[in-house]
């Protein structure tokens, strides 16, 4: 198997168009094709800069012609879950004519989207990129061949991985604030480059505050890991 990373502008798809107008950004959770009707059906997060802005996007998103059906599943200030059908784009044509298939959920913002894709043949994977570039902008970020080992271990480990991202989700937005400053600004190195002073300081608080949001993010991710090793080992 041959696993590319790529970051494409496709000129007819709603997303990126949607994207490239509004400051929304969308991720998929979920997607199925439909080999009969040539059409791809989603469920996409979607986060905006504001609410109004997201009014807009899904408004945008809704209007395209590219686009068959966006329903609200549900929403939260600037952010909402959705799903979608649209209909094939040239791009995804290409791919799915020489094989290739989705191995990992995209993300598109800004007017481009990455996407993860797959081929069993490395020759099919140059002949799609090759037909790719006629009519696309697009950068491979990454090609790698993958063993049958490596597939395996992934298929193996599929759940702690999962494990870990609800860990990250149950974090607070304070909580991860926290723990990205402490991580970036050196507290957890050996002398530290900062201290609970600093890092209160930083964020406007009290160091008992800011500890206790440190070891609250601290607890719910260590039992995250501890839950994943289990998965691991069994």
């Amino acid at each position: 198997m041959i696993d590319i990373a790529m970051d494409m502008e496709q000129y007819d798809c709603p997303f990126i168009d949607t994207t490239a107008d509004h400051g929304v950004a969308f991720a998929a959770v979920h997607w199925d094709f439909d080999t009969a009707k040539r059409e791809l059906e989603t469920r996409m997060v979607v986060e905006a800069d504001d609410r109004e802005v997201l009014d807009h996007g899904l408004s945008t998103l809704q209007d395209h012609p590219n686009m068959n059906d966006v329903s609200l599943l549900r929403r939260q200030d600037d952010a909402a879950h959705i799903r979608t059908v649209m209909v094939e784009t040239t791009a995804m044509e290409t791919i799915r004519d020489n094989g290739g298939y989705i191995t990992g959920p995209f993300h598109i913002e800004a007017g481009s989207e990455v996407w993860h894709v797959g081929f069993d043949r490395g020759r099919d994977a140059d002949d799609t990129l090759s037909e790719l570039d006629r009519d696309n902008e697009f950068d491979v970020i990454e090609r790698s061949p993958a063993s049958l080992p490596e597939l395996q271990d992934v298929a193996h480990n599929a759940g702690a991985a999962m494990t870990l991202i609800e860990g990250c989700r149950d974090l607070s937005e304070t909580e991860r604030e926290t723990l990205e400053e402490a991580v970036s600004s050196g507290y957890f190195q050996s002398p530290r480059d900062a201290t609970l002073g600093t890092l209160a300081e930083e964020f406007g608080v009290s160091k008992p505050a800011v500890s206790k949001n440190l070891r609250r993010g601290e607890r719910k991710m260590i039992e995250r890991v501890v839950d994943a090793l289990d998965d691991i080992d069994s």
